[in-house]
């Protein structure tokens, strides 16, 4: 019996033009509330941008930032964060080895860019992070006032596997880093990703992992989609992802994923 849906937002829940159909979803939510079935937005994006999409957001629960934060009804309930040494660290690292590389850092409560970044990268945090601010060098933030979550990367497309390995071995206890798309890098805590987030909610509801269903498209919803009993990937999903999957759903500009829930709450 299922008693939590998970839907990844980008090429899975949100159509390409990062929108959905909010009339079908609210009788979706309406009847997934009625059978007490939670409801889990489990993404690697910014809770402040994701809370944005949902006018109820009050009643979701969010695994945001690829599972390091999780807040259920505006409560957060799970954090971690970097230590301030791998953090510098890190920044050293990229300048040195990867001076192409855009790099946004994000806290619990903001993100932040240095401002020098090129305009068409500014644009494209925006609309992610809707908490952001811009400073002149991340290496003056206030590492020890913060608490520091994950770094987001804009990478030649050509290197994004590259990259991100070359990142995962520098720091090997310390931080991993996982392609969210072409072009996009996240380096989140070693061990945490969407899975330990709905292994975190499965204690704290006390839900067995099998009573799951969760639905996505990229690299970083593997685990996710390897730990739930009912596992969709979308039809426009990566091949891993299509490979990792029990079912396939329709793709996200098919609203792939409503299409499945109104199937599954039919029956």
């Amino acid at each position: 019996m299922v008693q939590l849906v998970a839907v990844d937002m980008d090429g899975t829940f949100l159509t390409a033009d990062k929108t959905y159909d909010r009339g079908r979803f609210e009788k979706i939510l309406a009847e997934l509330k009625q059978r007490q079935i939670k409801f889990v937005v489990a993404s690697g994006n910014q809770y402040a941008q994701l809370t944005s999409f949902f006018p109820e957001s009050q009643e979701l629960t969010f695994v945001a930032e690829n599972g390091v934060l999780i807040y259920d009804q505006n409560e957060l309930i799970r954090e971690s964060h970097f230590e301030k040494e791998t953090l510098i660290s890190m920044i050293h690292f990229l300048r040195e080895n990867y001076p192409e590389v855009n790099m946004v850092l994000n806290s619990i409560q903001s993100a932040y860019m240095e401002r020098h970044l090129p305009a068409e990268f500014q644009q494209f945090v925006a609309f992610y992070c809707h908490a952001l601010e811009k400073v002149d060098d991340l290496l003056a933030l206030d590492f020890e006032k913060e608490k520091y979550v994950k770094f987001a990367l804009g990478v030649p497309t050509a290197q994004t596997e590259e990259i991100a390995r070359a990142i995962s071995a520098a720091f090997p206890d310390k931080a991993q880093a996982v392609s969210s798309g072409h072009g996009s890098v996240d380096i989140i805590l070693p061990h945490y990703h969407k899975a330990n987030g709905l292994k975190f909610l499965a204690d704290y509801w006390q839900i067995d992992p099998q009573d799951m269903m969760a639905f996505g498209d990229g690299h970083n919803d593997l685990e996710m989609l390897a730990y739930v009993g009912h596992s969709y990937a979308m039809a426009n999903g990566a091949p891993a992802v299509l490979q990792t999957a029990k079912f396939i759903a329709p793709s996200n500009n098919e609203s792939g994923v409503l299409q499945v829930l109104e199937d599954f709450l039919s029956q």
